[in-house]
């Protein structure tokens, strides 16, 4: 079965990405002093993941003496509409709407999740983190 191309990138290369909106442009070094902050990666690695994002469309690279500076092709505001696009088709049937009525219902349950770890919110924190880079 042919694997389809989804907009949302996996978290790995979701840790690039995030770099570089903070950096701007960088190159491996660069990318991965900012990614090794929040998890431990070699240099190879954070490489091979900008060589990826590069072949994807979602950074340009360009030669600087004998490195590349990688620079993002996609804004972060395309980002979270990607992202936010994938949850409604994914988990809505495409509907904004039911989204809408999910999120103003009594009954979705306020969880915060960090890394893959659902973790119940702090007593008076109901309101919904709306920034997802």
């Amino acid at each position: 079965m042919p694997r389809t191309v989804r907009d949302m990138p996996p978290p790995l290369e979701m840790l690039c990405l995030k770099a570089l909106f903070s950096l701007g442009e960088g190159n491996v070094k660069m990318v991965q002093e900012v990614v090794t902050r929040s998890r431990p990666l070699a240099y190879t690695t954070i490489m091979t993941v900008l060589d990826r994002l590069v072949r994807k469309g979602k950074l340009a690279r360009r030669k600087a003496g004998r490195a590349y500076v990688y620079s993002l092709q996609a804004t972060r505001e395309s980002m979270r509409r990607a992202a936010v696009r994938e949850l409604v088709d994914g988990f809505f049937d495409g509907s904004e709407e039911e989204l809408m009525r999910f999120l103003a219902s009594s009954e979705a349950p306020a969880v915060a999740v960090t890394s893959g770890v659902e973790m119940d919110p702090a007593p008076g924190e109901s309101d919904m983190d709306t920034v997802l880079l």
